[in-house]
């Protein structure tokens, strides 16, 4: 007999259940998925502001006087790049380029790093770092301490005007409704917005006093499913379904991120070869060109009845009024404009590769 899963609970599991919040499983948490529906909730983030729980979201600090030579020959970005206050996006990869997360890493002091990683690769994360590390190096798992919100949206720098003057990848130490919390200007939505780190104490009173402070300006709270219409649109890929162990940063069209330009750095011998090689198969993103059911996750990619690939993450479109996805398919097939067909129960439906992201802004 199996043992049931013991999911996880942000510090804001009982505010989202007194907001009405339908709870569902994601990366070992029971998170809210939506309160007021998903098209409400995107459209709230895309016209006005939305609030959201990422506390479910890992915080790892790095720190000492190896903390950037260790972390740059980890991670695929230049942490050079970066000066103090300031972030970048950033891969961790393995010996063969395979990504074994997508993060953030701010500069917050000199030689201290904070890392924000994915909710279901956070333990994973943790000890591959301190294993594959080549000099000594403090890692501290904070995830637990800490609490996370995202607020999203055109409004955000109304709401929350004290971080307004914060560039974009900008962090800074700053407090919010009267406690201390570092403040990014970063999100996972396409639209401007913060993501604020609190301690996990702190978590409720924000969440409240940001949801009073943003009602002229029509906040909502946000769910999942939100996050994701949001972060789809924009192309922006999701650890777990479009990106994976088995998928590199130049398949991913994440090349931007890796620099080659630097020292020597976990996977990039791989790397290296693949991009001398050219990558055989491609993220690609789609659009459905007619009435048909929202395409899915696993759904297969054809042309001329030849499979050429697989949906990787699907959805309904709030904003552009279609079905649209992203999946992986043989790079000689890959070219925005190509005409492809996506096989949904049984039945063949036209949509086309677009060029990313989706949502081209001013729509």
């Amino acid at each position: 007999m199996h043992s049931p899963v013991i999911l996880k609970r942000t510090p804001l599991y009982t505010a989202h259940l007194e907001r009405g919040a339908r709870m569902v499983a994601f990366g070992g948490w029971e998170m809210p998925v939506q309160y007021s529906g998903v098209f409400e909730e995107h459209s709230a983030v895309r016209e006005q502001v939305g609030l959201f729980d990422i506390s479910h979201m890992g915080e790892i600090l790095v720190a000492g006087p190896n903390a950037e030579t260790v972390l740059n020959e980890l991670l695929g970005n230049d942490l050079g790049k970066i000066a103090l206050g300031e972030g970048q996006y950033t891969l961790l990869c393995n010996q063969t380029g395979g990504i074994v997360d997508d993060l953030l890493a701010y500069r917050i002091e000199p030689s201290v790093f904070l890392l924000i990683v994915n909710a279901a690769n956070i333990e994973k994360d943790f000890t591959w770092l301190n294993a594959t590390a080549s000099k000594p190096v403090v890692f501290d798992n904070l995830s637990d301490k800490l609490g996370a919100l995202a607020l999203q949206g055109p409004a955000a720098p109304r709401v929350l005007a004290t971080a307004a003057s914060l560039p974009r990848f900008g962090i800074a130490r700053l407090s919010v409704c009267d406690k201390l919390c570092w403040v990014a200007r970063t999100g996972y939505t396409g639209e401007d917005g913060f993501e604020i780190v609190c301690d996990a104490a702190d978590a409720s009173v924000l969440w409240s006093a940001l949801l009073e402070r943003g009602k002229p300006f029509g906040i909502k709270p946000c769910g999942l499913g939100a996050r994701d219409t949001l972060r789809l649109e924009m192309c922006y890929p999701l650890h777990g379904n479009d990106i994976t162990e088995k998928t590199t940063p130049l398949e991913a069209g994440l090349g931007a991120f890796v620099s080659f330009d630097k020292g020597d750095f976990c996977g990039r011998g791989a790397l290296e070869q693949q991009k001398k090689e050219g990558a055989k198969r491609k993220l690609v993103a789609f659009k459905m060109t007619g009435k048909s059911p929202p395409p899915r996750e696993h759904y297969t990619m054809m042309v001329a009845n030849r499979k050429i690939g697989e949906v990787t993450s699907g959805t309904p479109s709030p904003t552009l009024g279609v079905g649209i996805g992203m999946g992986y398919v043989d790079a000689a097939v890959s070219q925005p404009g190509t005409n492809v067909e996506i096989e949904i129960r049984g039945k063949m439906f036209p949509a086309v590769i677009e060029k990313k992201p989706l949502l081209k802004r001013g729509q």
